[in-house]
């Protein structure tokens, strides 16, 4: 039997409502859940002795349900007549002093003041159908009448699925008034709305409009939002904010039910943020794996990421993430990066704070109270101390902190916040400062006590910094292409004359210093910033054979070669990050392999010299090395400009996933607890 309109209009009808309770019977229809979804957010701002006006109470069992729970004081009224005569029959003997009336709500019967609580379930969004000048007419005399018939400090408790015209309109008029508006999200139910829907993907909202004196000359609008039931409000500045909060949850709830209806959407992250200051707290990434076979104990999973490491291919990339969930043999796993700057005091509180949340995002067919594993590496979430956090004007805003490897060791990074996923600069700390590392972070444990902010953080002296070990593999690979110079067995022999474009954290030029004593290295760096970065976090500092120069890279190249004493360097090396990831090339930038400019770096080298990282010359020899994620693109981007440069050497940098074994410990959490 279809009871559902065949035009939204038809909610605005009389004659439509008539007949549908006509057909119905004496069957409750309950629009937006039942007393069982909606009684959290309803006696948080009703009170049992207070008097309660219902509109368009339909046949709905809500108002018969409070009554039963003590808010005997209800008025219950509809427009249609039919609806109404079995309500009264229903309720005459087992609810005596709760009454039903006929009465349009464009046109109540009551004296002012006459209410403290006005609740509506669903009546708003049936009327209110399109934009049509007379559909807002009448909205306008409906919200008028609830106002009118409200004490002040009465509360209009609309139930609602929130649609952008419909907050539009309530929001509007209501802030228009004075009264203080807040949304509060309605706990989600797997109950179907409609019963042809398998699972409702619009999440349910309560507005609370809360009825204000009026104060002559005042402009002050108070708007709020509760993400969560039994959550906080928070105060937002403009009603244009509210709007984008919730159709932000919409979005969200949106996707959880296009996650549970199919696997392999692509992908697909989400940032969890922090209740109370709204800054991300946790990054998920939801990876399905269709090969999986699916059985009692592989159909989910999540995996806690060690904070510090989420940078690593294996977490930080889409094909590493893939081949995790492959590995770990699960049909969806759920990735979760740790974000700094926020406090996790160990796995069992992440599981705890977690649970809820993330069996939102479990695929269809889980048996009932499946175990749900929590899986991490070594069992623990990792350890990540802030030493620095600043702003470039040229940089943004950048970090550098210590971070705990897979071997127990600790390395120190440079990251650039606008692209959290890369390392821009890394460094192997000294035993010593990995063990003052871990008894700091033990006495801090202990004392319980929030970590101190960055600018307290006491700062590590240059000297803990493994000068002798380089952590980036390009870094490595350029290194090793000293030995197309002539003559390699004696270059620690032999003077060397080298630019270095691109310091970062100086690791670079700090290697070729300390372990070619021949060689004279002048270094350019845009940002002056990076220089006091790399000098008081790296172990970085000037000598008579190291020189920083503050400088654009392509404009002090062009300037020497255009010079007319030109300095030729033996070594050339780009170490250059692109600040565009849409390129494809994460470096060096466009501008340092056009064919001019190269001709300008070919001007400053020695005839025996070559260019290192994105071009190497070498007499007849070409070598590219080139950090991208797509390799047709590099190589249609560099071809073209190397003609007559002899054979062509590429050298293309990947980070392969590590056959490595990894040990993976788990916990984990019932679907019974979080669903039940």
């Amino acid at each position: 039997m279809n009871l559902l309109p065949k035009s939204s209009k038809e909610f605005g009808s009389v004659d439509y409502w008539e007949k549908f309770f006509q057909q119905r019977g004496k069957k409750a229809f309950e629009w937006y859940g039942t007393y069982l979804e909606l009684c959290g957010v309803l006696h948080k701002y009703m009170k049992p002795r207070e008097k309660v006006l219902v509109i368009g109470c339909g046949n709905s069992e809500l108002s018969e349900q409070l009554y039963d729970v003590g808010y005997e004081d209800i008025v219950n009224i509809d427009i249609s007549e039919v609806v109404i005569k079995q309500m009264k029959e229903r309720n005459a003997s087992r609810r005596p002093q709760m009454s039903f009336l006929k009465m349009d709500m464009t046109q109540m019967e009551f004296p002012d003041a006459s209410f403290q609580v006005v609740l509506d379930k669903g009546t708003l969004d049936a009327v209110l159908t399109d934009e049509e000048e007379k559909t807002l007419q009448q909205v306008d005399r409906m919200l008028a009448e609830v106002g009118r018939v409200l004490q002040v400090g009465g509360r209009y408790l609309c139930i609602s699925l929130a649609q952008a015209h419909i907050l539009k309109k309530a929001v509007g008029h209501f802030s228009r008034e004075g009264w203080m508006v807040r949304v509060h999200q309605v706990a989600s139910s797997q109950d179907q709305v409609l019963e042809a829907e398998p699972r409702f993907s619009l999440p349910v909202f309560a507005f609370i409009m809360t009825k204000f004196r009026p104060v002559p000359g005042s402009a002050l609008q108070i708007f709020e939002l509760c993400a969560q039931e039994q959550g906080k409000p928070v105060r937002l500045e403009s009603a244009e904010q509210l709007a984008e909060a919730v159709r932000e949850r919409q979005q969200y709830a949106w996707l959880c039910s296009q996650l549970y209806r199919k696997a392999g959407l692509g992908s697909v992250s989400l940032d969890l943020c922090n209740g109370d200051t709204g800054e991300p707290r946790y990054t998920l990434h939801v990876v399905d794996s269709p090969t999986v076979k699916p059985s009692r104990d592989s159909h989910f999973a999540i995996f806690i990421i060690p904070q510090g490491r989420e940078t690593e291919w294996l977490f930080g990339m889409e094909e590493g993430r893939k081949q995790l969930a492959a590995s770990a043999g699960f049909r969806r796993l759920i990735t979760v990066a740790l974000h700094r700057g926020q406090q996790y005091e160990g796995m069992d509180s992440i599981q705890a704070e977690l649970s809820a949340r993330v069996m939102e995002l479990a695929p269809a067919g889980m048996p009932a109270r499946q175990q749900v594993p929590f899986l991490s590496v070594g069992g623990d979430i990792g350890v990540r101390t802030v030493q620095h956090q600043d702003c470039s004007p040229l940089s943004g805003d950048y970090v550098v902190e210590d971070v705990q490897g897979d071997d127990k060791r600790y390395f120190r990074r440079l990251i650039f916040l606008s692209n959290r996923n890369v390392v821009q600069s890394e460094a192997r700390l000294l035993k010593d400062v990995s063990h003052r590392a871990q008894k700091k972070r033990k006495k801090d444990k202990k004392k319980q006590r929030p970590a101190a902010a960055p600018e307290d953080r006491p700062a590590a002296p240059g000297q803990c910094i493994d000068r002798s070990y380089l952590c980036c593999e390009h870094h490595k690979a350029m290194i090793a292409g000293l030995a197309l110079l002539r003559n390699p067995e004696l270059l620690l022999e032999t003077p060397l004359a080298l630019l270095v474009v691109g310091l970062g954290g100086g690791s670079l030029p700090l290697f070729v210093h300390d372990h070619f004593p021949k060689s004279c290295i002048d270094a350019v760096e845009i940002d002056p910033s990076m220089l006091e970065v790399a000098t008081r976090w790296f172990g970085f500092s000037q000598s008579d054979r190291m020189k920083v120069h503050i400088a654009d890279g392509l404009d002090y190249i062009t300037s020497l070669a255009g010079g007319e004493v030109r300095p030729h360097y033996d070594v050339i090396m780009f170490d250059v990050d692109s600040k565009d990831p849409t390129l494809g090339m994460s470096c060096p930038p466009p501008a340092f392999v056009d064919q001019p400019f190269l001709q300008k770096v070919k001007s400053i080298l020695t005839p025996e010299a070559f260019v290192d990282a994105a071009t190497q010359f070498y007499q007849e020899v070409v070598v590219i090395n080139i950090l991208t994620s797509m390799v047709p693109l590099a190589i249609t981007r560099i071809l073209p400009v190397c003609p007559g440069l002899g054979s062509i050497l590429f050298h293309l940098h990947s980070s392969p996933f590590s056959d490595e074994e990894t040990e993976v410990s788990s916990s984990s959490t019932s679907c019974a607890e979080t669903w039940g």
